[in-house]
């Protein structure tokens, strides 16, 4: 039998707190949408109708310059959720949203939305908490872009990532994406992006295992990200 948490939406930030009535009634409203590597969600300066939250799979945003330059903007993992800008204020949007791997979505129509919001108004308290979260690590990743030390963003971005904890209690992040897709996300290439992972690891403040790191000294991560 399908619990609350199976449901596309039983993880999503956005409708914690629903019974599990409520969220069955959310998840009736969801359209799912599955994507292959690679496909296009919508492009820069298309109206976007729908809240897109991720069930499965990773989705990139990705800017793109007049000049052509593209520069990955943010990763969206399971629970993460794109469109919210269009629903709330209605305007169209500054990016490209890629799938990054193959992806399953849950889409709800704007008009859907609003039915939502209207009877749980934590719904839009909770986006608006998610969006702000969001505006404070684009500052926190802004002012790292303005150090030229490839080090101190990579560590700023370690530090924002979510973690886990092993046998020995120490913080553990799996890198949510290749690590050329977030050498472009910090704004440097793949060879500056291994070079300071190295510096990490020489320093003991971090063990790399392929995707996974674990943080051996956070005090030390945390006046990296600050230099």
């Amino acid at each position: 039998m399908t619990g609350p948490e199976d449901l596309c939406v039983g993880r999503v930030p956005i409708f914690r707190g629903l019974s599990g009535d409520d969220l069955a009634a959310v998840a009736a409203l969801a359209r799912p949408v599955r994507l292959r590597r690679g496909e296009v969600v919508y492009t820069a300066g298309t109206a976007v109708g729908r809240l897109l939250v991720v069930h499965h799979g990773r989705v990139a945003l990705i800017h793109r310059s007049p000049d052509g330059h593209e520069q990955m903007v943010r990763v969206l993992q399971e629970g993460d959720f794109v469109g919210e800008a269009a629903f709330l204020s209605g305007v169209r949007p500054d990016h490209d949203v890629i799938a990054a791997t193959d992806a399953q979505l849950c889409t709800f129509s704007h008009t859907d939305l609003a039915g939502l919001v209207h009877h749980h108004p934590g719904i839009a308290l909770r986006m608006l908490q998610a969006v702000s979260s969001r505006l404070a690590e684009a500052d926190r990743m802004l002012a790292s872009m303005a150090s030229s030390d490839v080090g101190a963003r990579l560590a700023g971005y370690l530090l924002d990532q979510p973690t886990t904890r092993d046998a020995a209690g120490r913080a553990v992040v799996q890198l949510p994406m290749a690590k050329k897709d977030i050498a472009s996300y910090l704004g440097t290439t793949p060879e500056s992006f291994s070079r300071a992972v190295t510096a990490l690891v020489r320093a003991d403040i971090i063990r790399s295992d392929g995707r996974e790191l674990t943080l051996l000294d956070p005090p030390a991560l945390e006046a990296r990200a600050h230099r």
